[in-house]
């Protein structure tokens, strides 16, 4: 450890470590706008400097390194003042008015000059040209407001190993965005919406749909139903001053229901679909790899797609669509691995205008389905033409938490006030393994939860039913699984270990396929999430996600899956009932029409 003083008082900090840091352990809060947390540290906008006894400037906290026996002061006037002008420097080059701002109520460039005590501008001058970018279903940026803090190049090019986003010339003229000054749609951005989570002001936002979401309610035509992603119960409270990890599923129903939503359910239903889905594909793949591509689980398939040979193995994952349209950029050879299922969000739209429909008597047409959840890649995912199984597209709306919140506020609903009531039926039903599918591993552990059982005959042999090794915020983490004393039907499994996989963030992604590509690893089944966290951590999730906010929003989720009656997605009573009134069987003919799909290898710009 390190002694130090800040402020006259003693402080130890560990070796390496900064002065922002030390201060902050201490309780002392010093401004930042460049710096995030564990991943970027660069001093570049110079608003965390602090004055260190001995040095001939003022210095910056976030890459100055403790040293035995520093003096520190945060909070001189030269400090204040070198860091008031830095702010107004910033603000002179910002265009936008914060009146109509969407990031008005929760703009950290806004906070910081309200705490830096800053009322007007003392540098006019210049202004750089606002281009507004609306080029892709997800994002909108807007370079106008940008500041240069270069978080969302970070995060692009570290964090996802995308690299869709950089700065473009230099000094006054500096712009960051995609290469030679194009839009997005003209680079290879997988739209995860990550750079917009982290964005401090509002030069990176979703593609706001609320509108739509709204005309659809007020069409007395439209039979308008949501469903809402296992993520959002753990963080919609936030936005309405709940702390992080605050379950609010009741609160959100409630809400929904107060929106003028006819029908209000839950993405859950189709996560458990979707385990039921993929499990079995796992299954025919495990069949064809140890017995040969003639033997296959099913045997009973007719159309061409349900019949073909399965695919090789690993398999993986499916239900996140940035990592599928990575995949289609950087690793078209690994395609033939993922999942034909869709990810539960189109299973829900292709069930509500298909099955659901014929429940209701209700024309397909005439059903408008909204998705609530965490990504902005969702927007992307539910507007691809392969996601029209009922004969239009599935999902006709996609909005995300946050976007929900400002719908709640708009409607004039005291959300934190409201009663907990009960989603509709039948596509309200969830187990406890279609809650987890918001954690990084929680797709895997809710997979080995049935495929385990169905094997065996017994419960998956961890404690509460939880995985833990592949649970937490370790980037690539790994878990094996030894089948013994299977049920007859599975013989052929007697004795094998399945080795599994779990990536979030995409440059661990794009490790864990290198690793398996070139022959380091093996595995059975992957999982991946291009969040950092998984979904809880989605681009289109309250601001700002720090680790401590994933920890907490992850916790909540694995309380709501032990708060359930039922856990195991096989045991999801409306789910099995839905197979017996149109789906048939998993992997069957019908299901493959409607629930499958399947992606293509894209350009790399």
């Amino acid at each position: 450890m390190v002694n130090l003083t800040i402020n006259g008082s003693p402080v130890q900090a560990a070796e390496g470590s900064t002065v922002l840091l030390a201060a902050r352990q201490a309780g002392i809060q010093i401004p930042t706008l460049c710096y995030l947390e564990n991943v970027q540290a660069i001093g570049a906008c110079r608003l965390c400097m602090v004055e260190i006894e001995g040095a001939r400037t003022l210095i910056p906290a976030c890459v100055a390194p403790v040293t035995e026996g520093m003096k520190v002061s945060t909070r001189t006037q030269r400090v204040r003042d070198a860091r008031k002008t830095v702010m107004e420097l910033l603000m002179s080059d910002h265009a936008g008015d914060c009146k109509t701002c969407d990031r008005n109520d929760d703009c950290e460039f806004q906070a910081l000059a309200r705490d830096l005590g800053i009322r007007q501008v003392s540098w006019p001058g210049a202004v750089n040209p606002s281009h507004i970018d609306t080029s892709t279903p997800a994002l909108v940026r807007d370079t106008g407001k940008c500041v240069l803090c270069r978080r969302c190049v970070t995060l692009c090019n570290a964090v996802q190993d995308v690299g869709a986003l950089f700065p473009q010339h230099r000094g006054f003229k500096t712009v960051v965005g995609p290469a030679f000054g194009g839009d997005l749609d003209t680079v290879t951005c997988v739209q995860c919406g990550q750079c917009s989570a982290v964005c401090p002001v509002g030069a990176i936002s979703e593609h706001d749909e609320t509108g739509k979401a709204w005309a659809a309610l007020d069409n007395p035509v439209k039979f308008v139903v949501v469903q809402t992603a296992p993520a959002i119960r753990a963080a919609l409270g936030e936005e309405f001053g709940f702390a992080p990890g605050t379950l609010v599923t009741g609160k959100m129903t409630a809400a929904l229901r107060r929106l003028g939503f006819d029908g209000v359910f839950d993405t859950n239903f189709t996560a458990d679909l979707t385990i039921l889905e993929e499990g079995t594909e796992l299954l025919r793949r495990l069949k064809a790899a140890i017995l040969g591509p003639d033997h296959d689980v099913q045997g009973d398939h007719h159309d061409a797609h349900a019949h073909a040979a399965p695919g090789p193995l690993p398999l993986a994952t499916s239900c996140c669509p940035a990592w599928i349209k990575n995949c289609e950029h950087f690793h078209p050879d690994f395609l033939p691995n993922l999942s034909t299922c869709k990810s539960p969000q189109q299973m829900f739209g292709a069930a509500a205008k298909t099955y659901y429909s014929r429940r209701i008597a209700k024309h397909p047409s005439d059903v408008f389905v909204v998705s609530i959840m965490p990504c902005t890649a969702k927007k992307f995912e539910a507007a691809r033409p392969e996601m029209e199984a009922s004969w239009q597209r599935d999902v006709d709306v996609v909005l995300t938490t946050r976007e929900l919140a400002r719908m709640i506020r708009q409607a004039g609903i005291d959300f934190a006030n409201l009663p907990d009531e009960q989603m509709d039926q039948p596509m309200g039903m969830s187990t406890g393994a279609a809650d987890i599918f918001a954690n990084t591993g929680g797709v895997m552990e809710a997979a080995l939860r049935t495929a385990y059982e169905i094997v065996t005959g017994r419960a998956l042999p961890f404690d509460g039913l939880r995985v833990t090794p592949i649970e937490g915020m370790e980037g690539i983490k790994e878990a094996a699984l030894t089948f013994s004393d299977v049920v007859p039907e599975w013989s052929f499994l007697e004795g094998v270990t399945a080795r599994v996989a779990v990536a979030h963030g995409l440059a661990n992604a794009n490790q864990l396929v290198d690793r398996i590509r070139s022959g380091k690893a093996a595995y059975h089944f992957v999982e991946v999430m291009s969040c950092p966290g998984g979904c809880i951590g989605g681009g289109g999730q309250p601001r700002m996600t720090t680790d401590a906010v994933r920890k907490s929003r992850i916790e909540a989720i694995y309380r709501e899956d032990q708060g359930k009656g039922l856990r195991k997605s096989h045991e999801n009573p409306q789910v099995r009932a839905a197979y017996e009134a149109f789906f048939q069987t998993p992997n069957s003919d019908l299901s493959h029409r409607f629930l499958h799909t399947g992606y293509f290898g894209r350009d790399r710009v």
